[in-house]
């Protein structure tokens, strides 16, 4: 029975804590995008602008490449 007197204020003051890091959070922007953390992992790593895809995309040419038609051995 004892043990409840320390457990109980202990339980409400993590939970405090812990609604108050979620607001801080929230307030902070931690929240704000969350679709471009999920979308880098398409992009190619060693292009620092992470803009592989658009040369590709507004390419007017829409022939195949010369390498793509050589047969592969």
């Amino acid at each position: 029975m004892a043990a409840l007197y320390v457990m109980i204020p202990v339980a409400v003051i993590v939970i405090a804590l812990a609604i108050w890091l979620l607001f801080w959070a929230i307030d902070n922007g931690q929240y704000d995008d969350l679709d471009s953390p999920a979308h880098t992992i398409l992009f190619d790593d060693e292009d620092p602008s992470h803009k592989a895809g658009l040369a590709e995309a507004e390419r007017t040419d829409r022939s195949p490449r010369q390498d793509e038609d050589a047969p592969r051995v």
